[in-house]
């Protein structure tokens, strides 16, 4: 499959970057702290904010900032565990900054964090958490990437594994969401493929393996 487009927009973790059992072993002490039954594994938890699901999950409006700031610290003690996912280090090493970034809801030291541990390379408009006010499902992450790269939302592919990732790009009025993993087969992806092997992009092309298709 052959797609045209000026710019890239990569969710971060789940694509690029497993931080699973990272998040995991995180969650897991904040909820026992916090939030009893909170369950991170829940498919409608993925691709948001720490901070937006902090405060849908906490007994009290009082404890924000202190449960906030406690998911943010066991988040970053894991970061150091995180690797890149199939095809990412070669993709991004291919690419030049300028036609694509990364629009992650991890807080901005977080999202640095896991991408360095991964061995990839950070983008100058790297997008994060940090730099919206509504996070995914809302399209602001994916219009600002869009914007940081000079680019119409329309002439940008988003790579997304995450309902909520994959909403906020079809409302930002991406051209084309591209769902990554088994996983995104359950999004209202435009077409889904396994990973990122094989995907190669010259600034105007973007080449799509069909063999590395699931839909």
């Amino acid at each position: 499959m052959k797609y045209f487009a000026n710019g890239l927009l990569f969710d971060n973790d789940g694509v690029l970057v497993d931080s699973h059992q990272a998040a995991i072993d995180a969650w897991a002490k904040w909820s026992a702290e916090f939030a009893p039954n909170f369950d991170w594994n829940d498919p409608k938890h993925a691709g948001q904010r720490a901070e937006d699901m902090v405060r849908k999950n906490i007994s009290s409006p009082d404890l924000f900032e202190l449960a906030n700031n406690r998911i943010n610290e066991l988040e970053q003690l894991t970061a150091h565990t995180t690797i890149a996912l199939g095809g990412a280090v070669e993709l991004l090493g291919s690419l030049q900054f300028g036609h694509w970034t990364v629009c992650t809801s991890a807080n901005a030291r977080l999202g640095r964090a896991r991408l360095e541990a991964a061995g990839l390379p950070v983008p100058p408009q790297l997008v994060t958490g940090d730099d919206v006010k509504l996070g995914k499902p809302f399209p602001d992450p994916y219009l600002l990437g869009a914007k940081n790269l000079g680019f119409d939302p329309q002439d940008c592919v988003v790579f997304e594994d995450a309902q909520a990732g994959a909403l906020a790009a079809i409302e930002a009025g991406v051209g084309l969401v591209i769902g990554v993993s088994k996983k995104a087969l359950d999004t209202d992806a435009d077409i889904v493929v396994k990973d990122l092997r094989g995907i190669t992009f010259d600034g105007e092309t973007l080449n799509i393996p069909d063999k590395n298709r699931l839909r």
